[in-house]
C-alpha cells in the first residue's frame, strides 16, 4: 500500500488538533487540502478516520489504533533526516548543555572536565532550562546535550535518550536547628506544617504535587540561595542527596532520616541529544563523566 509521509503527518496532526483547520495552521496548508489529503488516505485504507462533528472532529477507533504506527514512522522520518544532515557536516566547535536547577554541580563539573580531556579545543556552555524548553531547544538546534528529568515521557520521539538513572531527593533541615533535633517519632508531621522551600523548577515541570510537602511552602528559583536559607533556619526543602560539590559546599545543613520514608524521592533523568554522527564520541564522554559520578557516590 502506498501512502505518503505527508499523508501520515497531516493524519497525526488532525487526530492530535481534533481538526482540520488547527492542523492546517500548524501545517502551514489551507484547510480544503488538509481535509483533502485526509479523505485520500481513508480511500486509500478503505477506513473511516475521522467522524466529521462541526468543525471539529473525532478519530474513529481505527484512528485510535493506528495513530501510534503513524506517530513511529513521522519520528523515524525525521531521525532520517537529522541524521542524513549530520553526515555531510563536519565536528563542533562550541555545544550548548541544558540543566534544570536541581541537577547536582558536581555532576557538571565532571561533564566538563572530562570535554575537556576529549575535546580540549571546544567551548561548552551551560544553562539552566526546563524540560520542554530543553525539548524545543533540541528540535530546533538551539541545545545539543539535555539532562532531563523523565517521569512523565514518551517514548514515541526524535530524539536520542539515554537513561542516566535516578536522582534521589531527601529532606534537609539547619543543622543543629528545631527540625534537626526534634524526635523521630514526631518530625514527620512537624515538616507538613513548617515552612518548606522548594526550586521552582520542580513546580515548574509538573512535580508540584510529588514534591509539595507542606502547606506553609515558598518557590525559589536558584539553589544556592535555597540552601542559603536553610542554613540561616528558615525552611526545610528537598534536595539532591549527591548535593555536595565538596564536604564544605553542604555545611550547615542535613538530611533527614525518616522511619516513615525507608528511601528518598525519586526522579529519573535522561541525557536526550539530536541523532547526529557529529556528536556521537561527545554523548560518550558526557556518559563517562555521567557514570564516575554515579560511582563517587555509590
Amino acid at each position: 500500500m502506498n501512502f505518503s509521509i505527508e499523508q501520515l503527518l497531516a493524519f497525526v496532526t488532525v487526530y492530535e488538533q481534533l481538526s482540520f483547520s488547527k492542523a492546517a495552521v500548524k501545517l502551514n496548508k489551507h484547510r480544503t487540502t488538509m481535509g483533502q489529503v485526509i479523505t485520500n488516505l481513508e480511500d486509500q485504507l478503505a477506513l473511516t478516520l475521522f467522524e466529521r462533528v462541526g468543525r471539529s472532529v473525532e478519530p474513529t477507533e481505527d484512528a485510535y489504533i493506528l495513530y501510534r504506527y503513524a506517530k513511529q514512522i513521522i519520528e523515524q522520518a525525521r531521525v532520517f533526516d537529522k541524521m542524513a544532515l549530520s553526515l555531510s557536516s563536519g565536528g563542533l566547535e562550541r555545544i550548548v548543555i541544558a540543566y534544570p536547577s536541581f541537577v547536582p554541580h558536581q555532576a557538571l563539573y565532571l561533564i566538563r572536565q572530562q570535554l575537556v580531556q576529549d575535546f580540549p579545543t571546544m567551548s561548552v556552555e551551560f544553562i539552566v532550562r526546563d524540560r520542554a524548553t530543553i525539548k524545543k531547544g533540541i528540535f530546533d538546534g538551539s541545545i545539543h546535550f539535555g539532562l532531563a528529568n523523565i517521569h512523565e515521557s514518551s517514548a514515541i520521539h526524535s530524539m536520542d535518550s539515554t537513561f542516566l538513572g535516578h536522582v534521589e531527593f531527601l529532606p534537609y533541615v539547619q543543622t543543629g536547628g528545631k527540625l534537626a533535633k526534634m524526635d523521630k517519632n514526631a518530625i514527620y508531621d512537624a515538616l507538613q506544617i513548617e515552612r518548606q522551600l522548594i526550586l521552582k523548577s520542580l513546580v515548574d515541570e509538573g512535580l508540584g504535587d510529588k514534591f509539595l510537602f507542606s502547606a506553609s511552602n515558598e518557590q525559589i528559583d536558584q539553589l544556592a540561595l535555597l540552601i542559603k536559607m536553610i542554613k540561616e533556619g528558615i525552611g526545610w526543602a528537598w534536595l539532591p542527596k549527591v548535593l555536595p560539590d565538596s564536604q564544605s559546599s553542604i555545611e550547615g545543613i542535613s538530611p533527614l532520616n525518616l522511619d516513615a520514608m525507608i528511601n528518598g524521592i525519586k526522579l529519573p533523568i535522561s541525557l536526550w541529544c539530536p541523532h547526529a554522527k557529529n556528536i556521537k564520541d561527545i554523548k560518550v564522554s558526557i556518559i563517562k563523566a555521567i557514570k564516575a559520578h554515579i560511582q563517587d557516590y555509590k
